[in-house]
């Protein structure tokens, strides 16, 4: 039989079809594998670990930043008010005292609670059958 222009033979076909088979596997193939994030993720991590732990590092103090973030509150001074100065210098004075009364206080507030509830702790539990 004679070969007819732009026709090819079943054999030729067959061949062509199985390569472009096997062209579309082969690509295929490869589309799977570039979109498989996670994998090439992790990859990633284990081939380049420095970057990744510096990028969590940033992304956590962003992430902290944002979240701790107040708004700012001004309140200007009354004429009749104290002074900032002051009032640090009052509470500092207030917590020294109240430290020093603790101090002294402690003994004397040990000894009341033990006479309170010093019989319970004397107070044994029963121990295990046949002690």
């Amino acid at each position: 039989m004679a070969k007819k222009s732009g026709n090819k033979s079943s054999p030729e076909l067959r061949e062509d079809i199985s390569r472009s088979r096997e062209d579309v596997e082969r690509r295929l193939a490869r589309v799977r594998e570039e979109s498989d994030f996670p994998k090439r993720i992790r990859r990633s991590v284990q081939r380049e670990p420095v970057p990744w732990i510096i990028g969590a590092i940033a992304v956590g103090l962003l992430v902290t930043a944002v979240v701790t973030r107040q708004k700012k509150i001004v309140v200007s001074a009354r004429p009749g008010s104290k002074s900032k100065r002051g009032v640090l210098l009052e509470t500092g004075f207030l917590l020294g005292a109240l430290r020093v009364a603790a101090t002294l206080l402690k003994p004397v507030v040990a000894k009341f609670v033990e006479e309170k509830f010093g019989h319970y702790a004397t107070r044994g539990r029963p121990g295990p059958k046949g002690f």
